[in-house]
């Protein structure tokens, strides 16, 4: 069995650019940072950034070009593929994720349309409100 899975959660670096086939399907290209840390040897801190080519088709294309754009948190989860074409005589290459599935990150801070959050209060009274069984749990009546 062979497995071609990507997971990916970064920030965009760009806007989203839709485009449409001649078959009508949207196509959206964006490209998604993510880094790492680690510290070396002596101690010290390093950190690494990767940049990856995200191709979308479809209703998530559209939806992802309408909600997306730079600095937006993603989680991408597709497959890896790579095209070639050649150029002016060269043979190019371009490796991408085509994206499955687009899982939008958090918005940050004020955006609007967000639901509400309940107040601190409301939130401490709904947990007030949970009902306990009053008998202990013998851990011999646990089956497994």
């Amino acid at each position: 069995m062979y497995l071609n899975k990507a997971f990916v959660f970064g920030n965009l670096t760009r806007d989203p650019e839709v485009r449409s086939l001649p078959s009508g399907v949207q196509v959206t290209n964006f490209s998604v940072a993510t880094n790492r840390v680690w510290k070396d040897q002596q101690g010290q801190k390093q950190e690494s950034v990767e940049f990856h080519n995200v191709v979308v088709f479809g209703r998530q294309a559209e939806t992802s070009a309408q909600y997306l754009k730079k600095g937006s948190s993603v989680l991408i989860e597709g497959r890896i593929q790579t095209r070639s074409w050649e150029a002016d005589g060269q043979k190019k290459y371009r490796t991408e994720i085509v994206a499955d599935r687009v899982q939008f990150g958090p918005r940050s801070g004020g955006a609007t349309g967000a639901a509400p959050t309940p107040a601190k209060d409301d939130a401490k009274e709904a947990l007030d409100t949970i009902e306990y069984p009053e008998e202990e749990i013998n851990p011999d009546d646990i089956p497994f």
